[in-house]
């Protein structure tokens, strides 16, 4: 059973695999939506044989298809599509990540369907979207963070090319269909009409360009890689201390001037070099040695419970296990578990999205076996 939520009652048909779509329709689900994972016959969702695996079960697929049901069609099959056809005149949305064109030649785009479903909404999640030279390409996470201008950005000056550590290209696709399955749905509740939604894994990496954007649109310069530092802000970046890695953020002069007092270096403060946010960083890699040399006298947890009290932003730098020790993510409720048949208990990241008229359980359904619903639904559908 799904969880409640303010989606409760809402019908997803996911026919998404892998990750962009997958985790759309996961986050739909974390906020009570009914998911119905439309799979492949023979071994369904590709992610499915992705590693590790547990007791033959991959934690990749069971990470974002908890709580789904699945059923496996051939949508060129006659009597499987009238299965998936009995379940559209039911769904409220349907989610893919084909590459375009691919359900159209199926009989199932959005113009097919929406004469015959009218309040049904279509969202689509592709890599290069539905129009534009490139819509029929096929696109991977790492493709479109290199396309889009994210990888020029990440990494050390003078690094070779390199990946964000997690896959922001399909996340951010997720994410963004999710916020225009939201809004269909509230249109549709005034309008009593669905649409369709298209999502380009590209645009959204090019959405997410922020101060990279607005520094070429100002400048003309092209941004690169800063490594561990912030590009207009100063100091607002990683530091290194007697025995780690600690990050300060001083976001404004105040904060500096607090952060210079907790390094018990006030002098930095009126020095004509670090006056002014625009001073600091015209002057950042002096600013840096100034605050190092300080760094260097006390340990990482030291430095970071001084600069804490002084009211000044930090943090360390966590490895995952760190992370999940955290005592503010453990209270967040962010770490929940499912108990999975063939897996046992698994552990995974939870619902970052607090409601204050809804639970936060912190255990979840468990992701599905291919086609294991399938008689279920049939005999929902009187088939």
């Amino acid at each position: 059973m799904p969880i409640p939520g303010p989606l409760s009652g809402i019908l997803v048909l996911d026919l998404s695999r892998v990750l962009a779509g997958p985790y759309c329709t996961m986050v739909l689900a974390d906020l009570g939506a009914r998911v119905i994972k439309v799979e492949a016959t023979g071994a369904g969702d590709d992610s499915r044989a992705y590693g590790p695996h547990i007791n033959g079960k991959s934690a990749y697929f069971m990470s974002v298809n908890r709580g789904k049901e699945s059923i496996a069609l051939n949508l060129k099959a006659p009597s499987d599509r009238t299965i998936f056809e009995r379940l559209l005149a039911r769904a409220d949305v349907v989610v893919e990540n084909f590459r375009a064109g691919t359900m159209e030649r199926l009989g199932y785009g959005f113009e097919a369907l929406h004469p015959r479903f009218p309040k049904l909404i279509y969202a689509a999640c592709s890599g290069f979207g539905h129009t534009g030279p490139l819509h029929e390409r096929p696109a991977y996470d790492m493709v479109v963070q290199g396309m889009g201008g994210v990888m020029s950005l990440t990494g050390h000056p003078g690094g070779p090319p390199t990946r964000v550590g997690t896959s922001v290209g399909d996340i951010v696709a997720g994410l963004f269909t999710a916020i225009g399955v939201n809004g269909a749905l509230y249109r549709r509740a005034v309008t009593g009409e669905g649409m369709k939604i298209d999502v380009a894994m590209l645009d959204c990496q090019v959405a997410i360009l922020e101060n990279a954007l607005a520094r070429y649109f100002a400048t003309g310069e092209v941004p690169g890689p800063l490594g561990a530092r912030h590009p207009t802000i100063a100091p607002f970046q990683c530091f290194t201390t007697k025995d780690g890695y600690i990050i300060i953020a001083a976001g404004n002069d105040q904060l500096f001037d607090k952060l210079c007092g907790a390094l018990g270096a006030p002098a930095l403060a009126t020095d004509l070099r670090f006056q002014s946010n625009a001073a600091r960083i015209n002057n950042v890699a002096a600013l840096t040695d100034e605050i190092e040399a300080r760094l260097m006298s006390a340990s990482a947890r030291e430095w970071i419970a001084r600069i804490e009290q002084a009211g000044v932003p930090c943090g360390p730098i966590n490895n995952v296990e760190q992370v999940l020790a955290e005592p503010q993510v453990k209270a967040r409720n962010m770490v929940v578990h499912t108990d999975d048949p063939v897996a046992g208990e698994v552990h995974m990241a939870g619902n970052p999205i607090k409601l204050s008229a809804y639970d936060d359980p912190s255990a979840r359904p468990h992701a599905p076996e291919l086609d294991e619903h399938r008689a279920a639904i049939l005999r929902e559908l009187g088939l």
